[in-house]
Parts: C-alpha cells; sequence; structure tokens
C-alpha cells in the first residue's frame, strides 16, 4: 500500500513538472490559486511526514523518508508559477503584497525549494534529517511571515 502511495505521489509530481512550461498562461487567477495550492499540499504533506518523523510523533524509518524527500523535492520548485497577477482573492492565503514585491517574494521561494532540495541527501540518517528540517522549517517560515495570511 505504501508503495503504491509514493508511486501515485511521484506520477502527481511529475505532471506536475511537465505542465509547467504550458501553465504559464492560466485560464484564469483561480486556476492559478489551486495549481500552486495543489503543489504545496503535495510538498507540505511529505514535508509534514518527515517533520512526524523529526519529531519522534513517528518512529524513524530511512526508507519512508527517504521517499517522502524525493516527492518534496520533486515538487518544491511547481508552485511557484501560480502566484500571478490578480491571483491574491478569493480562496487563497497569498498576501497581495506578493505582487508589488516580487522579486523578494520569488528569492524567497528559490531558498525554501532550495532548502526542499537537499532533504533526499539528508533523509537516510535521522540526525542530518533534523538539521535540514530545521533549515526547510526557517525558509519556509521566513516566507510566510511576509506574505501568507494565516
Amino acid at each position: 500500500m505504501q508503495l503504491k502511495s509514493v508511486v501515485s505521489a511521484l506520477v502527481l509530481a511529475a505532471s506536475f513538472a511537465l505542465a509547467a512550461p504550458a501553465s504559464a498562461q492560466f485560464a484564469n487567477p483561480e486556476a492559478a490559486i489551486k495549481y500552486r495550492q495543489s503543489a504545496l499540499t503535495v510538498m507540505g504533506a511529505n514535508v509534514g511526514r518527515l517533520g512526524a518523523m523529526v519529531q519522534g510523533r513517528v518512529p524513524f524509518d530511512a526508507a519512508r523518508a527517504q521517499a517522502a524527500a524525493k516527492i518534496a523535492a520533486a515538487v518544491a520548485h511547481v508552485p511557484w508559477e501560480g502566484f500571478i497577477a490578480n491571483s491574491y482573492s478569493g480562496n487563497t492565503k497569498a498576501k497581495a503584497d506578493i505582487a508589488a514585491n516580487m522579486a523578494e517574494f520569488n528569492q524567497m521561494a528559490d531558498k525554501a525549494a532550495a532548502e526542499v532540495d537537499k532533504l533526499p541527501a539528508a533523509a537516510g540518517n535521522l540526525d542530518s534529517l533534523k538539521a535540514q528540517m530545521g533549515a526547510v522549517g526557517a525558509a519556509c517560515k521566513t516566507c510566510h511571515d511576509k506574505y501568507r495570511n494565516q
């Protein structure tokens, strides 16, 4: 069952990655919101699995950690294209300030994605995973504090 879930998530992640070049033209702001939320949900779910291991809420399992880390890294660069003009109202927690500060937002997004990219290498060992999850959490928090409504 676990392998089936991992394979399904990888297929979903690959679909996002392959759709990215074509996604520059969203049908409407709601489509952009759905696109980015979907990618962030997949990434967040897998980072959450790693967080549960790091916090001791579930036992550390190197194979499961590696699988979750690989999925998170595969999706880490996907959502950012969905932050387009006029997509900061409605069913979203993204602040409208993003539009006026896109360069800074993109730097923060790149930093977060770069830290998530390091998770697969760290996931084989609980101590290295803990350290890298700290870096991921800090990068995500910086952006969330400034550009996400709670």
